[in-house]
């Protein structure tokens, strides 16, 4: 009898959980400069095996901002001297407005005919500091402006120009070149100041 009582008390449990909740997805973050050029460079010299570095931007995102040198959108233009072509390459966390899309994206080719104003192709191995590591040395030298302006965005461009012998950050307060009245620009070979712009 105490057999057939335990049987029927076995039947008569509920059955035990064994899959665990699932964890809501972890929200988007900021990817650093090195990491999404990295990734767009691999797509560039899938695209065309001379692919050359001529300029490396952030993109502020409203729903992943840029936080310490890292952000949620970049943005790099790569040149083909073999084939004459340029192509503007983006890397993104997120699915965004303005032909956004997560992951690596590449635009349609354009013409090159080599440097047009002051930016030229680099090297990838001179790029070997990064938009975080800038936004350090940026921040030293700019630590009374960016008191001044807490609240005032940053955004990092990464060029080739005839100022510098290295490639360059140039650490913006402001949205973009044209808008802003400071910027910084930071050696991205070395990560040594060079110079400050008003």
């Amino acid at each position: 009898m105490v057999p057939l009582l335990l049987i029927m008390g076995a039947c008569t449990e509920a059955p035990r959980r064994t899959e665990q909740a699932k964890e809501p997805p972890k929200p988007p973050e900021p990817i650093s400069s090195q990491s999404a050029f990295h990734q767009m460079y691999v797509y560039a010299r899938s695209w065309a095996p001379d692919a050359t570095p001529l300029r490396l931007a952030s993109i502020d995102l409203e729903q992943v901002p840029c936080k310490e040198g890292k952000c949620g959108a970049w943005e790099a233009v790569f040149v083909s001297p073999k084939l004459g072509r340029a192509r503007r390459i983006t890397y993104s966390v997120v699915e965004a407005e303005g032909n956004l899309h997560k992951g690596v994206f590449a635009g349609l080719e354009e013409t090159w005919a080599g440097p047009r104003g002051q930016a030229s192709p680099f090297p990838v191995a001179a790029f070997k500091v990064d938009a975080s590591a800038a936004l350090q040395t940026a921040m030293k030298k700019g630590a009374d402006y960016a008191k001044k302006h807490p609240d005032t965005p940053i955004t990092f461009l990464l060029e080739k120009t005839p100022r510098f012998p290295n490639p360059a950050w140039r650490v913006i307060w402001g949205r973009s070149v044209s808008t802003s009245g400071y910027s910084i620009f930071v050696d991205a070979s070395t990560g040594e100041y060079l110079a400050t712009a008003r």
